[in-house]
């Protein structure tokens, strides 16, 4: 069982990512293994399954936090790995804030135990 965020609107944490997108009514949304801490929601689309949402922020600080040793490597990771994989009109979406893209757009450091 994994303790879903605060951020995600989850009010207990006992519950997990797939009991909570279940409740949602998303039956077959792809997630990726070992982020469920960094789903923030389920993305709707019309004429389309629901996919869900992820923050980049935290994809990337989870990476710098498990392995990657800096920004920038965990950035190519997740391009290459993450935003470059497709497995159909299933796979998951990242939201971009708006000042994170300013972050990547000067190619600030940030070492490992920074916060993005």
């Amino acid at each position: 069982m994994v303790a879903i965020s605060d951020a995600t609107g989850f009010a207990d944490s006992r519950v997990t990512l797939a009991e909570r997108l279940l409740e949602l009514g998303v039956e077959s949304a792809l997630t990726m293994d070992g982020f469920d801490d960094c789903v923030i929601g389920v993305l709707e689309r019309f004429g389309m399954e629901p996919i869900v949402l992820y923050d980049k922020r935290k994809v990337i600080q989870k990476l710098m936090d498990e392995g990657c040793d800096d920004y920038e490597g965990a950035l190519e990771y997740y391009e290459h790995n993450q935003l470059g994989a497709w497995y159909g009109d299933k796979t998951p979406g990242f939201l971009v804030r708006w000042y994170d893209e300013d972050i990547d757009s000067r190619y600030r450091v940030v070492e490992k135990n920074d916060v993005v």
